[in-house]
């Protein structure tokens, strides 16, 4: 058996925040809105695109951040992302232990996120 990588991962936010998510993540980061197959309608509330996985987005009842787990996500200009980032209000963090080519933040509900430059060749 061989493992051949990550179809999706899944984030949750707390019940109502489908609006702000949608804003966040859609609006302000840029990924792609994708359309959910009928039969996933009532667990899910959105799906975007990051390069070739996906990312879903469900509310949860009892909703706690995800403060340590995270997902590290590759874009190609680090620099770019967080000065429009900086710019529109939110917090970007370079701790003084991670290297100059990645910054993490929180999302609108506190979960952790991870921007990572992607190297040559590395993001395809």
């Amino acid at each position: 058996m061989t493992f051949l990588g990550i179809d999706h991962i899944q984030i949750e936010v707390p019940e109502g925040g489908e609006d702000a998510a949608r804003g966040f993540y859609v609006d302000l980061l840029g990924l792609e809105e994708i359309p959910r197959p009928r039969e996933n309608a009532g667990r899910s509330f959105l799906w975007v695109r990051l390069g070739e996985q996906e990312v879903h987005f469900r509310c949860g009842a009892g909703f706690r951040p995800a403060a340590l787990a995270h997902p590290g996500i590759l874009v190609d200009d680090i620099g770019g992302l967080a000065d429009r980032l900086t710019a529109a209000g939110q917090d970007v963090t370079r701790a003084d232990s991670i290297a100059e080519d990645r910054f993490h933040m929180r999302d609108p509900f506190g979960n952790r996120l991870e921007f990572i430059a992607a190297k040559a060749g590395v993001t395809e």
